[in-house]
């Protein structure tokens, strides 16, 4: 499986992917937005793009469709319960389906509520295992849930989906927001020392040679997933007094989702 991550440029920051079997150029396109980019990509590479995925129904995903379509002649494949929101979609996807392309891609189907609730990711299951995972997950944070989105299911999506997939699974988001999110951690565990140290590492960051995490660096540089570090619950409290000292990990997420929000 071959993996080419776009950065669009523009000012939403998306990245968009090309991801194409190695033994033949049969290649799936996730949220085409920077369409020209895409197929200008895929003609450098050799390789035929014979599908397009959608994480999710917003504009800045879906964009790219129609003229991706013309170009190619390539299948949209989105969540099931977004047929109505996105035009001409082929196939509706549900978790557990798989979309495979060529002899070496196959993407499991993971339904992921939260930001909206017609999200899916893609789970490669490789050597190098890779998640696709749109607006949910960002590096070192988590995605909003403004526009008909549900802060209860991300955060279960998080907990019960995202924090049981292997550490060394790659993760490549939708967007370059790696910076302010790493800013948020520290706000809300400044002892966070792999946070720091990640931070200097990444230094002036280029998002167009991209930043690749882990889930188990995630796990350590994302508050989103350290909700029972005392730490963040420390200075939780003195945002929320009536807080309780142990509170329950949905309640820290909750106001950790709702702190970002205006942070």
């Amino acid at each position: 499986m071959l993996v080419e991550q776009i950065w669009t440029g523009n000012s939403w920051r998306n990245y968009n992917y090309l991801i194409a079997c190695s033994q033949t150029g049969e290649a799936i396109a996730i949220d085409p937005l920077a369409h020209a980019q895409v197929l200008a990509r895929a003609k450098d590479r050799g390789w035929e793009i014979t599908q397009i995925v959608n994480t999710h129904e917003h504009g800045d995903h879906i964009g790219g469709n129609e003229a991706l379509v013309d170009a190619t002649g390539a299948k949209l494949l989105a969540h099931h319960r977004a047929l109505r929101k996105i035009p001409h979609v082929d196939r509706g996807l549900a978790a557990g389906d798989v979309v495979r392309a060529g002899k070496t891609v196959e993407l499991e189907v993971l339904d992921t509520p939260g930001h909206t609730m017609s999200h899916v990711c893609l789970l490669a299951h490789s050597n190098s295992p890779a998640l696709f995972c749109g607006d949910t997950l960002f590096n070192a944070g988590a995605g909003n849930c403004h526009n008909g989105g549900s802060p209860d299911e991300l955060y279960l999506t998080f907990t019960s989906q995202l924090a049981q997939l292997p550490g060394a699974t790659r993760v490549f988001p939708g967007h370059d927001y790696i910076e302010r999110n790493l800013a948020f951690t520290l706000d809300r565990e400044p002892g966070n020392l792999a946070a720091v140290e990640f931070a200097k590492r990444l230094g002036a960051h280029d998002p167009g040679k991209g930043f690749v995490t882990t889930i188990e660096q995630e796990r350590r540089i994302n508050v989103f997933f350290r909700l029972e570090n005392p730490d963040v619950i420390e200075h939780l409290r003195q945002r929320f007094p009536d807080l309780p000292a142990h509170p329950e990990r949905k309640t820290v997420f909750l106001k950790l989702r709702e702190l970002r929000n205006t942070w």
